[in-house]
């Protein structure tokens, strides 16, 4: 016989429901529960927890600052970090990297594949650039 036990149900936090937080490029959404009181910023935080839990790609990182949340069915601005997750109104989010600390992630890797990187690199671009003509 199995006997579980039953959780006890916090009716102080307020409303709880399901949310979808798609994450740009990766295969598909991340769903978990919150409550409407929660701030955007702790659902980033458990959104960046589970996907990295979850063991997807591309692998994101932990850093709050560097993701916005935004709203897909409104308009194109993301979401206060300090507002709550209940007052957007929707289920249905998306989790993008801020711009332009993507462009800093992209740099710093062109700076360490410089290194040793300069032969391969300019063999593959001549070799590209070559035409084989047909007998």
């Amino acid at each position: 016989m199995l006997i579980s036990k039953q959780k006890k149900i916090d009716l102080s936090k307020g409303k709880r429901f399901l949310i979808s937080v798609t994450v740009l490029g990766s295969a598909g959404p991340i769903r978990f529960v919150v409550s409407e009181d929660d701030l955007v910023g702790a659902v980033i935080a458990t959104a960046l927890k589970s996907y990295a839990r979850e063991g997807r790609l591309p692998v994101l990182g932990s850093e709050l600052n560097e993701f916005m949340l935004y709203c897909p069915l409104s308009d194109s601005e993301a979401l206060n970090p300090w507002e709550t997750i209940g007052s957007a109104g929707v289920r249905n989010f998306m989790l993008c990297k801020k711009v332009g600390i993507e462009n800093k992630v992209i740099h710093d890797e062109e700076k360490l594949s410089r290194k040793g990187s300069g032969k391969w690199k300019s063999w593959f671009n001549k070799s590209r650039s070559l035409k084989i003509s047909s007998h």
